[in-house]
């Protein structure tokens, strides 16, 4: 995956679990948990702004680009 998720550090970091991130930012764990995995397809704007509202962090922080071009499967 070209775009690798760092959620799990910073919840560490900042001494937060999944559950009670998931409870103020408004989505399922299961939600969650595909987004921590890195096998989400998507996340919406105002979903990543309401976790670095609550993590306190930059979007930096949780989303890295790994350098490599990811080709879609339905494009490929």
């Amino acid at each position: 995956m070209a775009i690798q998720v760092h959620l799990d550090e910073i919840l560490k970091q900042r001494g937060m679990t999944s559950k009670e991130l998931c409870r103020k930012i408004g989505i399922t764990e299961a939600n969650l948990s595909i987004l921590r995995s890195g096998k989400a397809k998507g996340i919406r704007f105002g979903t990543v702004n309401r976790i670095c509202y609550y993590l306190q962090c930059d979007v930096g922080d949780i989303l890295k680009f790994d350098g490599n071009l990811e080709e879609d499967e339905e494009n490929a």
